[in-house]
């Protein structure tokens, strides 16, 4: 089942349903990939083609920010559940652990990836991560080969929005991993550089303002918001109800 939010379609699933999802792509025979919109990115869609062509070409779209949520309960059809990608992969590395399946980090600053790799493989025993790499490459064919000789079957994809979109719709037919994700900043959270919002505040929905607590530079990003909110009221004023695909 769809629900559509400003024309990003998400899967209405839970955290368990979009696990056992990924268990089936990983016993699956090509490279699937799973995306993880929040408000920014659903706006950046409808200015943005070639992120919009990447999100419709994804395997599983989970349902990341709270905005969306309340976004898709005002259109008329709420959305099940919030599904935070940091949580989705942390279940998938939970369940892999001591499967001989192997995680390949790709993204953030030099060294943050092998840092991630060492606290994972801490919390995680018996996970196998069989390479890293940092987001600072120009050069898709050496970062590729990299990742397919690694034997990984996993790979985060952590290179922000657009790009890490747009380059896993574009490079999934030549890596010979069975599940890509794109998760933004989360090797800077595996890797102890940025402190995830408490428990407390996850749960109540303001993981988003906890963030710019920590850092207040982020009110340029968080600008869309009304934006986005005004845009959805529209929608449903106007007719525009949202619609249930299956």
């Amino acid at each position: 089942m769809k629900c559509q939010v400003l024309g990003v379609n998400f899967d209405n699933i839970t955290m368990g349903e979009a696990v056992r999802r990924a268990g089936n792509m990983l016993a699956g025979d090509k490279a699937c990939y799973v995306v993880t919109p929040n408000t920014e990115i659903v706006w950046r869609c409808r200015s943005d083609a070639a992120l919009t062509e990447a999100i419709r070409g994804a395997d599983m779209v989970l349902p990341d920010g709270i905005g969306v949520v309340y976004a898709a309960r005002i259109l008329g059809t709420p959305i099940r559940e919030r599904v935070p990608g940091i949580d989705f992969i942390t279940e998938i590395f939970r369940q892999v652990a001591g499967t001989g399946k192997g995680v390949f980090l790709l993204g953030a600053k030099p060294g943050v990836a092998e840092q991630a790799a060492r606290n994972l493989t801490a919390s995680h025993p018996g996970l196998t991560i069989c390479g890293t790499a940092d987001g600072y490459f120009t050069d898709d064919a050496a970062v590729i080969d990299k990742i397919n000789a690694s034997g990984a079957d996993i790979l985060l994809v952590c290179l922000g929005f657009p790009r890490q979109e747009c380059w896993m719709h574009a490079n999934a037919h030549r890596l010979n991993v069975k599940l890509m994700a794109g998760l933004g900043g989360s090797l800077d959270v595996f890797a102890g550089i940025v402190r995830r919002a408490p428990e407390k505040w996850q749960k109540l929905g303001l993981e988003w303002l906890y963030r710019l607590l920590e850092n207040p530079a982020r009110i340029k990003r968080m600008m869309v918001l009304p934006a986005f909110m005004a845009a959805v009221i529209r929608e449903r004023l106007t007719g525009g109800r949202n619609k249930k695909e299956r």
